[in-house]
């Protein structure tokens, strides 16, 4: 799946570019060139979004609270 996400790029004075986002947490590239700095950048924010995904839980496990309610079905 593609995404699209915002980079704020910088360039610093050691003549280096940074790659930042707000959108991925945790996203940080840098590199010589500003090509050099999106490839590093795009690699960086696929391995972070699939991180994010799995440690998301699925649909069948719910989060559960510390205390809640459920329905028990008993037999006769």
């Amino acid at each position: 799946m593609e995404r699209i996400i915002n980079i704020h790029v910088e360039k610093l004075p050691e003549g280096f570019f940074l790659a930042t986002s707000d959108e991925v947490q945790g996203l940080v590239a840098q590199g010589r060139t500003l090509a050099e700095t999106m490839e590093i950048a795009r690699d960086v924010a696929r391995r972070l979004l699939e991180a994010q995904q799995e440690r998301k839980p699925s649909a069948s496990e719910p989060e559960l609270a510390d205390s809640f309610d459920l329905p028990l079905v008993v037999g006769s």
